[in-house]
């Protein structure tokens, strides 16, 4: 009677102590930056590492070699960065937006009015309107010029330079259209130098020029500018619809030889557009505006090629392998979704003639070769995303063809883990085929995010860096394959354990599953972490049989409140750059600036329901498990009934996946990956199951109907014969 007390008070302490424990694990790193008296920050739209080149760009190149580099997301508050945009979120420090209008073609050139009345600085005669629109139209709480406002004076060179220098009042302090052929003195005026190189457009003869020249102004700089001084290169923006990743280049004491990475992006080598505010103020040993900037001041990490050829160009292209990414992505989960739905309604018949009929006039049972036809094509199917992953190691992306070179490794792994699973001894038990491709999920996730999550990052099933808003952890796919596999896996072991301890496996895996997800330098999702332990809570509440009764509900919901206040204290007690999603928010709700954030997250998620087709994986996933389970053929139920432990499994993963979605911003996205492995295993097991629940029912001799089998009477216990697969 104590122990049985005892037990909800040991379960709720094993989840939150398992599920924070690896908040408290840090790797030993030292953020690096260097310090400097004056900052040069010389912007090229458009500029892209394919652009930089030894003889053609020797001033370019020069830099790469010396300094530390890193490619640059340019997201803006527009949709599409055009140099107007870019110079302005570069002088704001946040996420801005020059005007409201479409770009269709390409980006018009940034030629913003200026008045001159004193010919020494210059006014932006838009800036206020700029301003009052950032503010008052915009979720970001952007306030264009507060990077200007920072410091005591600015220099701008070229009309896009005044953009970015203008204060918000709209004042430029010193100002000359060009760079004059000696800028010693006017580089040395201010702290600060905001150089304009030229806009880096169209391709073939005519970028080449506009690099060549953008270079020549460079070595200019270069050889006039400060001692201890900074040297930013960046390409600021897109010049056109087709978002890219640019160049940026920190050059200076401090800045030798590394690449660049900021607490915003958490990974080797990328940067954000918005970071670029906070480094020129940790430079200069200036301190950031408070609630202004969205960036965070980028660092060195070590283990940089010398050669920037080696580092950013080649097969190490980012950008090149995310506009692949791009298409493929696409490609990729549209036919999986068209393949998912007309394998289920293939499926179907089979099903209804794999349930026993009562009478003579029932149809014969589908023939062996069938289901096993069926049986692996449902087992190719929940594979899918673990082999898409997996396939990330091939360079498909450097392929003439790349649609073709990545589905046909991604077919090939499918087929392997098939029939690798399908030639297993083991092979004939019912719940065999669901715990193998589950384990193979989480083992794929878990070793890709212990490795620094390099499949996902600008992987098919992963996520891109040119949007800006993920660059390290688990992504949303990974995030619910990850969690669909974690739960399906531990309902197959539980299943195997008695009763009582089903729990306790079931808060093991959700436990490990929590850490791996929500800590910063593995997964690097809290907000998934808490989902996890949502869905974790009530999978071990159910696991034993029955419903999900108020007791365990209660239970469930303490300890997902005990693990989501753990995560919360973590985060906020370390230091602000280092803190994760939840941290920031939590900060930025007490300090009455997570509106914005609040409003994107809403926004991000409405446009993925409509356009993602991950909602329809979803949706066509949720219908199957309806039919199954609802109608007289599915055989859902049933597997419910002999497995109690894999239907706590499948309520776990529609709970954390559905949570996951709605706070994470992708709406069904979780959903819907989740969906893609659950799913086809889930009816494969209750095919199974309809398959032998012949071998219990009746007396000899009877039929099931033509061509139906002879039925033996059997003495086995029904949960042990609806273990064995014949």
């Amino acid at each position: 009677m104590i122990r049985k007390l005892l037990t909800p008070y040991v379960l709720l302490a094993l989840v939150a102590v398992t599920s924070l424990a690896g908040l408290t694990i840090r790797p030993d790193e030292q953020a690096q930056r260097g310090a400097a008296d004056y900052v040069v920050v010389a912007a090229a739209p458009g500029l892209r590492w394919e652009d930089l080149d030894p003889q053609r760009t020797p001033a370019l190149w020069q830099e790469a070699k010396a300094g530390s580099v890193g490619w640059l997301t340019v997201r803006s508050a527009h949709e599409v960065t055009c140099p107007a945009d870019g110079f302005l979120t570069l002088g704001a420090g946040n996420y801005a937006a020059w005007d409201s209008r479409e770009v269709s073609g390409r980006c018009p050139a940034a030629e913003p009015q200026l008045t001159r009345p004193d010919g020494i600085g210059a006014n932006v005669v838009d800036q206020r309107t700029v301003v009052r629109n950032n503010q008052d139209r915009m979720p970001y709480g952007t306030t264009p010029g507060a990077l200007a406002e920072s410091v005591r004076c600015t220099v701008a060179v070229g009309p896009g330079a005044a953009i970015a220098a203008a204060r918000p009042f709209g004042r430029v302090d010193k100002y000359v259209p060009k760079l004059p052929q000696d800028p010693s003195t006017l580089l040395s005026d201010c702290v600060l130098s905001v150089v304009d190189l030229g806009t880096i457009n169209g391709s073939g003869a005519e970028r080449q020029a506009a690099v060549a020249a953008a270079d020549a102004i460079l070595a200019r700089v270069l050889s006039s500018r400060p001692e201890r001084s900074l040297m930013l290169i960046a390409g600021i923006s897109d010049t056109d619809p087709s978002s890219r990743l640019h160049v940026a280049i920190a050059e200076g004491p401090g800045w030798e030889g590394g690449w660049l990475t900021s607490a915003g992006t958490g990974r080797d080598g990328y940067l954000q557009l918005v970071d670029l505010a906070p480094t020129v103020l940790s430079a200069l040993g200036r301190p950031a505006p408070e609630k202004l900037f969205s960036g965070y001041a980028a660092t060195v990490a070590e283990g940089r090629p010398a050669d920037p050829a080696e580092a950013m160009q080649g097969e190490h292209d980012a950008d090149r392998r995310a506009i692949a990414q791009r298409g493929v992505t696409e490609i990729f989960f549209a036919v999986l979704a068209i393949v998912q739905l007309l394998l289920f309604a293939a499926t179907i018949p089979v099903l209804i003639r794999a349930r026993r009929h009562a009478g003579p006039a029932g149809p014969p049972l589908p023939p062996r070769r069938l289901v096993a036809i069926v049986e692996a094509a449902l087992i190719a199917a929940g594979l899918a995303i673990p082999a898409a992953l997996v396939a990330d190691l091939v360079p498909w992306w450097s392929s003439e063809h790349p649609a073709w070179a990545f589905g046909s490794a991604t077919a090939a792994l499918m087929v392997l883990g098939t029939l690798v699973i399908r030639l297993s001894p083991r092979y004939p038990r019912t719940l065999w085929p669901m715990g193998v491709v589950s384990a193979v999920a989480v083992v794929v996730v878990a070793l890709d995010l212990l490795t620094g999550a390099r499949l996902q990052l600008n992987g098919v099933a992963g996520y891109s860096a040119v949007y800006g808003i993920r660059y390290a952890g688990v992504g949303s796919v990974g995030l619910g394959v990850f969690v669909a596999g974690l739960m399906l896996l531990a309902g197959c072991v539980a299943q195997r354990v008695t009763r009582q301890w089903r729990p306790l496996i079931m808060v093991i895996f959700g436990g490990l599953g929590v850490v791996m997800v929500g800590s910063p330098y593995l997964g690097a999702d809290p907000t998934g972490a808490i989902a996890v332990t949502a869905g974790v809570c009530v999978a071990a509440a159910i696991s034993t049989g029955g419903w999900l009764t108020f007791p365990r509900f209660a239970w469930a919901a303490l300890a997902g409140l005990v693990v989501t206040i753990g995560f919360a204290v973590f985060d906020l007690s370390r230091p602000e750059l280092e803190q994760g999603t939840l941290g920031r928010f939590l900060t930025s709700l007490a300090g009455g600036t997570a509106g914005p954030a609040m409003q994107r997250a809403a926004a991000a998620s409405g446009q993925a329901l409509v356009d993602s087709p991950l909602t329809l994986l979803a949706l066509f996933g949720a219908l199957m498990l309806a039919f199954c389970q609802f109608s007289p053929w599915g055989g859902l139920n049933r597997v419910y009934g002999l497995h109690p432990a894999v239907r706590a499994g499948i309520a776990g993963t529609t709970v954390a996946t559905l949570i996951a979605g709605l706070f994470g911003g992708t709406a069904l996205g979780v959903s819907g990956t989740a969906a893609a492995l659950a799913v086809p295993v889930a009816v494969l097991t209750a095919l199974r199951v309809l398959l032998h629940a012949a071998d219990r029912s009746s007396s000899p001799g009877e039929t099931d109907g033509p061509g139906g089998p002879l039925l033996r009477k059997t003495d086995d216990d029904p949960v042990q014969a609806g273990e064995r697969a014949g």
